[in-house]
């Protein structure tokens, strides 16, 4: 794999911190996306306690080119009792706010929104004001699910973009741009009070116009909340990284998203989709809905 830039370092974590909260996760016999698709900010949110949850998994009936999270194992029946662990992990890790995202799940009828459902209520019940963010899958176009998700009333629905629409095929074969940024307009129809917020990778071969389209494309359909950061190979079976972007071009997308009007935007070579999640309890301080 190609050598990273010395902007791509991470400092090492604290292990006692990270002890902790793997402890919490495996006694609850609990999935997180840090984990599983071998996320570069692991130790930095391990060490301030947090994690992004990985419902209905961990195997995924898609095989994105990019992604590390396991296709290659039979996708298991739904478990009735991951709602309950995973509020009693919130509980135990004294979240403010937490983010729950799945694999895919194209063969539940409703892509896994009853799942959906279920995790918030029970953070609900077992802890009231923690502000909860969903990071769902496309649900194959399946827009009864999305409003049965959003009917449960997370405070932020986010849906990642992933790339630019000319490298679809290649990066997310069995996504589709058009399906994404209709799912994030609906979402905004269906509850006008739920943020929405989306994520980019960049790295690939795209060019800086072709990201700004991105940007437009998602302020088109009025989405609030943006990432965007660097795309890191996880094996040498998974899609080159085809440049490392600098420093000052996330910056420079970062003053752009804002010119734009988008209500956040995190931009920076370690910026993952879930990466300072919590700050959105800042934002709606200062946006209220």
């Amino acid at each position: 794999m190609t050598v990273k830039p010395d902007w791509l370092r991470v400092k090492a974590p604290q292990w006692e911190r990270v002890g902790n909260v793997k402890e919490i996760l495996r006694d609850l016999s609990l999935n997180t996306v840090c984990e599983e698709a071998s996320c570069p900010n692991i130790g930095e949110c391990f060490n301030a306690g947090t994690a992004t949850f990985l419902i209905m998994g961990p195997a995924c009936t898609r095989a994105c080119p990019y992604c590390d999270i396991d296709f290659e194992k039979k996708p298991q029946p739904l478990d009735p009792s991951e709602p309950a662990r995973l509020a009693e992990a919130v509980r135990r890790m004294q979240l403010n706010h937490v983010v729950i995202t799945s694999v895919n799940r194209d063969d539940l009828p409703d892509g896994g929104a009853s799942q959906f459902i279920q995790c918030i209520n029970a953070v609900r019940t077992i802890s009231p004001n923690t502000t909860i963010e969903v990071l769902i899958p496309d649900l194959c176009g399946n827009w009864n699910a999305l409003e049965i998700i959003l009917q449960a009333a997370p405070e932020v629905l986010n849906h990642n973009t992933e790339t630019i629409s000319r490298l679809y095929r290649r990066v997310r074969p069995q996504g589709n741009y058009e399906r994404t940024m209709e799912l994030l307009q609906r979402s905004r129809q269906i509850s006008p009070s739920t943020y929405t917020k989306s994520g980019v990778m960049v790295g690939l071969g795209e060019t800086d116009a072709e990201v700004r389209q991105v940007m437009e494309d998602l302020r088109a359909v009025d989405c609030d909340i943006l990432t965007i950061g660097q795309y890191l190979q996880p094996s040498q079976k998974h899609l080159q990284v085809a440049d490392f972007i600098t420093p000052e071009q996330f910056a420079a997308w970062k003053v752009y998203g804002e010119e734009l009007g988008f209500l956040q935007i995190v931009a920076s070579p370690l910026t993952r989709s879930s990466y300072h999640a919590e700050q959105v309890r800042e934002l709606m301080k200062l946006y209220p809905r």
